[in-house]
């Protein structure tokens, strides 16, 4: 990845993250930073990055820079209110994001998501790609309703919660590279609860998503608990069976980030259900759970695919996962309700992608060359994997 897409990467996600800040200085009533704050990351940042790591160039191809350009446009039409615009865009974007889907894995249909032979890897990555380019899709007819027809109003479906959806195209390419880096299955049941997992997590959350808009309360503690299981199971999986590369590591901390998002997510509900809540109590939940989910989960994955060539790189695991962790759950969080906190969480938060994006040094081309290999294997649906007398031979990077 060339240095001019990290440096516009690192403001973009800067810019998002100061975004969510931004009510310090101008209240929500005069001027709304909050679908800045979601497009910038979510749909600019991370749409860009799952285009690029899907077409394995190793600079941005020319489709890759016009969806970075027309992600832009729609996020500065959302933003500033211009529908016209912002119902036009997101087809343009789907087309291009199908185009690459279907170069990427060789049909229209995307058969290989009930194939039994496809890896789970390759699996989410499809998802990822179908999941963003329906999203793009449904936002012209949902800006429609919501703006000019209001055929139908749902409380729970603002236009702003369905902006929250481009999120998920980017935590479901950070599984399709969590089960990229495990060993192949040796036991039947392994490879069924891989393929379980998969299922769980893409259903679950299309399920979840239409309980809360029925507002039906044991529904969703129901399926907010599975996708919990599901997730402590993937960390379970990752732990036994992922090969030990240094990304190891950002994945780890990732999903245990994603297991805190699943433990919060679950006490918003019994909150939202319960006589205390207040949003004295209510409201620092669910910050802490979307700091958690956006900056905490999704950062992890697309730290790893945005540098995925580049491992094992010159950096202190242990020091720079830290840092994350504070960023996210302490200064975040706090920096909603306070502005001291606020600065030092923007300052916190690019020193670390600074740290992420930048950091150089001596990278060692045998373990590259073998993660490269098994990457490749996983891209084509291979049941290659590298294998163990490769790792014994080959130095760990912690």
């Amino acid at each position: 990845m060339s240095w001019k897409l990290k440096t516009l990467l690192l403001v973009m996600m800067t810019t998002a993250l100061t975004c969510g800040f931004l009510h310090h200085l101008v209240p929500p009533t005069v001027i709304n930073f909050e679908r800045l704050h979601i497009f910038l990351f979510n749909l600019c940042s991370g749409g860009t990055l799952l285009v690029y790591f899907t077409e394995g160039q190793p600079a941005l191809s020319r489709r890759g820079v016009t969806f970075l350009a027309l992600a832009v446009a729609f996020a500065v039409a959302a933003f500033l209110q211009w529908y016209p615009a912002a119902m036009l865009i997101p087809l343009a974007l789907a087309k291009l994001v199908e185009d690459v889907r279907i170069d990427h894995f060789g049909s229209r249909w995307p058969r290989g998501l009930f194939s039994p032979r496809e890896r789970v890897a390759r699996k989410f990555h499809q998802a990822a790609l179908l999941c963003l380019s329906l999203g793009l899709l449904f936002s012209s007819p949902v800006i429609l309703n919501s703006v000019y027809l209001k055929w139908w109003t749902i409380e729970k479906l603002k236009l702003d919660t369905f902006f929250l959806g481009f999120s998920f195209p980017i935590s479901l390419i950070s599984m399709s590279v969590i089960f990229s880096l495990m060993q192949h299955a040796r036991i039947r049941l392994t490879a069924v609860l891989k393929e379980a997992a998969f299922w769980t997590v893409n259903l679950g959350v299309i399920i979840f998503f239409l309980f809360i808009l029925a507002e039906m309360f044991y529904s969703q503690v129901a399926i907010a608990t599975l996708l919990f299981l599901a997730v402590a199971l993937i960390l379970h999986l990752y732990w036994h069976e992922g090969i030990q590369l240094q990304q190891k590591a950002f994945l780890t901390s990732g999903i245990l980030f994603l297991l805190i998002t699943s433990i919060t997510g679950i006490g918003y509900i019994l909150l939202t259900f319960s006589r205390y809540y207040t949003p004295e109590i209510s409201h620092p939940l669910l910050r802490l759970h979307a700091f958690t989910a956006l900056y905490g989960w999704n950062l992890s994955g697309l730290a790893v695919i945005s540098r995925h060539g580049d491992f094992p790189l010159k950096l202190h695991s242990r020091q720079v996962i830290l840092l994350h962790w504070l960023t996210v759950l302490v200064l975040c969080p706090l920096g909603y309700f306070q502005p001291v906190f606020a600065v030092l969480a923007v300052v916190a938060y690019t020193w670390l992608l600074a740290r992420l994006f930048f950091n150089r040094g001596a990278v060692d081309e045998r373990l590259t060359a073998v993660q490269d290999e098994h990457l490749a294997a996983a891209a084509a649906g291979d049941s290659g994997q590298v294998s163990g007398s490769d790792l014994d031979r080959l130095p760990v990077s912690r």
